[in-house]
């Protein structure tokens, strides 16, 4: 339990961090959304300069850091000035949007490369794990903007899948979601398999060497069973950390991939509030992906003092 508070105190203390930092860069950023409003001959500048005034952005720094921290605390995020909504609302259905797409190619991800690196470790040194190595390097040198492109270009030649958004007009459900997922999705898991089958490689190298694997191979232990029962679960650590980080960094590679593949998710919203200057949503969005991978890294965290004594003893 003192392991968990720690981490958990941890955590907060990131997000809180990550709040100011981005709060500040925010307000020193130039021009606002009320700034854009003096250059549209349809609205009086005395009109954008009450409007800016009546916002409180001519209040103190440290006083609209305070009110807007009150506000995340309560569940209110503020309110869009571009989309003339509260950002909470803006959010949830966008943020469900990103973890389907992002959740999707995670677990698609994992379920191949660890697999993949396992049975190349396994095979080292033979046609499998050049040919797999190969293939690997191949994928981490190309870009995902590269590779989102090429796949826009292939679905516009062929129209073998549909381009953009979430669910066709003329139809609905899970399916048809499915299908419109495909490509981002691709590209995605193209991202994150290649660096997993390389860390489950090496990781399982690794113990290979080690001297109880050595140990129990010299006690005749059949190879399946040395495998699942005594280097699989020592290789796994070394994952399980890089299982909280990949939440976050694909969290982020989503956001682009969401914009060029056209995907409502957050990667659009967030581009949109950026051009639009609303920072409401710009800073709401920035939260949710510095939560996103907190978390990520909180889970990875207790998942290892569950898994490793060595780690259970050292934090005793």
């Amino acid at each position: 339990m003192k392991y968990v508070a720690e981490r958990l105190l941890h955590a907060v203390a990131l997000l809180v961090a990550v709040s100011f930092l981005s709060f500040v860069l925010a307000q020193i950023a130039p021009g606002d959304y009320y700034t854009q409003l003096r250059g549209d001959p349809r609205i009086l500048a005395d009109t954008a300069v009450a409007l800016r005034t009546h916002s409180g952005i001519d209040r103190p720094l440290p006083v609209r850091y305070a009110a807007w921290v009150g506000g995340i605390l309560r569940g209110d995020f503020g309110y869009s000035l571009a989309y003339h909504a509260p950002v909470a609302s803006i959010l949830r259905q966008r943020t469900g949007n990103t973890l389907l797409l992002t959740g999707t190619a995670t677990v698609l991800a994992w379920l191949v490369a660890v697999p993949l690196g396992v049975w190349s470790a396994s095979r080292r040194g033979k046609w499998f794990d050049g040919a797999s190595s190969v293939a690997v390097s191949i994928l981490l040198s190309i870009p995902d903007l590269v590779l989102a492109i090429a796949l826009l270009w292939l679905a516009v030649r062929t129209g073998w899948f549909p381009l953009g958004g979430k669910s066709s007009a003329a139809q609905s459900g899970w399916r048809d979601i499915a299908w419109h997922m495909i490509l981002p999705v691709v590209v995605l898991v193209a991202g994150l398999a290649p660096v997993l089958v390389r860390h489950a490689r090496a990781s399982m190298l690794e113990v290979m060497d080690a001297g109880f694997a050595l140990s129990a191979r010299a006690q005749g232990i059949p190879r399946r069973r040395r495998f699942m029962r005594h280097l699989l679960p020592a290789a796994l650590n070394p994952l399980v950390t890089l299982f909280g980080i990949s939440l976050g960094t694909l969290l982020s590679e989503s956001l682009l991939v969401e914009v060029v593949m056209g995907w409502p998710g957050l990667g659009p919203l967030f581009l949109e509030a950026i051009m639009a200057r609303d920072f409401a949503i710009v800073l709401a969005v920035a939260m949710v992906s510095a939560g996103f991978l907190v978390l990520g890294n909180l889970a990875a965290d207790l998942l290892l003092d569950r898994m490793d004594p060595r780690i259970r003893s050292g934090n005793a």
